[in-house]
């Protein structure tokens, strides 16, 4: 069960925002019907986007794995 404050990946490329499946956000707010407000940031701390996913869209990050990084440039 996703949570608010979780950090999750996202299941998708979503292009529109220059995100890519893998990438790597924390739950800021989760809404009743299944919906999650998802912030993704840089190394930075500069906020790349804040969208609202479906439970699709996204998955708990598992104990096991490792983070990566990948060259993002903020609008």
């Amino acid at each position: 069960m996703i949570k608010e404050l979780d950090i999750i990946v996202l299941t998708r490329d979503i292009t529109e925002h220059k995100l890519k499946q893998g990438d790597v956000g924390a739950v800021v707010h989760c809404y009743s019907a299944d919906g999650f407000e998802v912030e993704f940031v840089t190394g930075e701390g500069n906020t790349a986007a804040v969208l609202t996913l479906a439970g699709d869209d996204i998955r708990p990050m598992g104990k096991g794995e490792i983070l990566h990084a990948r060259e993002f440039t903020v609008a």
